[in-house]
């Protein structure tokens, strides 16, 4: 005799007779969600994975130097230039544009805040605004010689690059000036929780910047402009409007970058200002490959400006010296870029 319950019986104790054939499907389908989540996760974090790698492989060859406070200060206390320049990088590229004037504009309103306070003796809180006018003030000649005249970013804003380092370094004399007082660098350098101040300037504008472009209008007009101009212009988007407006905020934060540099350090030397430029362009491009693929994004650049000077920070505690820091930008503008085509052309493609 069987041991089988009777259907009825089954049926009514709640027990299934019958395997439901949905059950693999489901499990299959289960399956294929979890795999686009890992390679979600993958995609967008992917360099935060990296990063930790690297901070591990570091601390496990030099522990006693990398594994200190005065490493991590180094590390994330030091880049608020860099995270400015950056966000004027971000604001230029997601309209479609391009600028490589920003170290120079950052350069001209370093050069201008110790000049106009040290030689002229301007008060300190004028020279500063003066200082971020000149950088807005570059920016919005960018504008109208790119947007009104129609001339090629790349060569507009490169010539602009030259120019303004000739002009940092006519007023002041070829020298570096310095002077500034220290109440003025302790609006850059004040410590909170160990980090100088201007570490949480550079936080506060990454992620308000983020906020605008994912969840306001103003960033979804950037967004359209960016990726399609002409239909952008169809859809009553003022374009000419956000391109002037991209090129002004890419000059005005260039200008709080070197108001915060030449505070910093009190003063600066014009001379120096082309080496922040690779820096800057290679974060920005690596951005690409954070938070959201392909794409342009503060949070992504915020990200890899930190995860490039751990590498570097890194193998200069492992003995390598200062040309490292070259070869490490330089490679990794090259690697960004190849990145972010390839993950635009997938985009493009889907």
């Amino acid at each position: 005799m069987s041991n089988s319950p009777h259907p009825s019986i089954a049926a009514d104790a709640g027990v299934s007779t019958e395997k439901s054939p949905a059950e693999p499907g489901a499990k299959a389908q289960e399956r294929h969600s979890l795999g686009d989540l890992r390679r979600r996760i993958a995609s967008r974090y992917g360099i935060v994975f990296v990063w930790l790698l690297m901070a591990a492989f570091f601390a496990g060859l030099a522990p006693r130097t990398f594994l200190t406070f005065g490493t991590f200060q180094t590390i994330f206390g030091s880049q608020s230039t860099l995270v400015f320049l950056g966000m004027a990088a971000v604001c230029t590229f997601v309209v479609g544009e391009f600028d490589l004037s920003i170290a120079s504009m950052m350069g001209l309103s370093a050069t201008v805040l110790p000049v106009l306070v040290v030689n002229q003796g301007v008060p300190e809180w004028l020279a500063v605004i003066i200082a971020l006018a000149v950088g807005a003030t570059a920016g919005g000649v960018n504008a109208f010689v790119i947007v009104k005249l129609a001339i090629d970013p790349i060569v507009t804003t490169l010539g602009m690059s030259v120019l303004l380092l000739g002009i940092a370094q006519a007023i002041s004399n070829l020298v570096a000036v310095t002077g500034l007082s220290s109440g003025l660098a302790n609006a850059a350098v004040y410590n909170v929780l160990g980090l100088p101040i201007s570490f949480y300037y550079g936080l506060i504008v990454a992620i308000t910047f983020a906020v605008v472009l994912a969840f306001t209008p103003l960033g979804r007009h950037m967004t359209f402009v960016g990726a399609n101009r002409e239909v952008a212009r169809l859809s009553g988007i003022k374009v000419q409007r956000i391109r002037y407006g991209a090129y002004i905020f890419s000059g005005l934060s260039s200008g709080v970058a070197g108001v915060l540099l030449a505070a910093s350090v009190g003063g600066f030397d014009p001379s120096t200002s082309g080496s922040y430029l690779l820096p800057a362009l290679a974060a920005t491009f690596l951005g690409t490959a954070v938070v959201r693929p392909g794409t342009f994004n503060p949070i992504g650049t915020l990200i890899t400006i930190y995860f490039l000077v751990t590498g570097i920070v890194g193998l200069q505690l492992l003995g390598y010296s200062s040309w490292v820091s070259n070869v490490f930008y330089g490679a990794a503008l090259i690697i960004a870029v190849t990145v972010s085509t390839i993950a635009r052309s997938r985009l493009l493609r889907r």
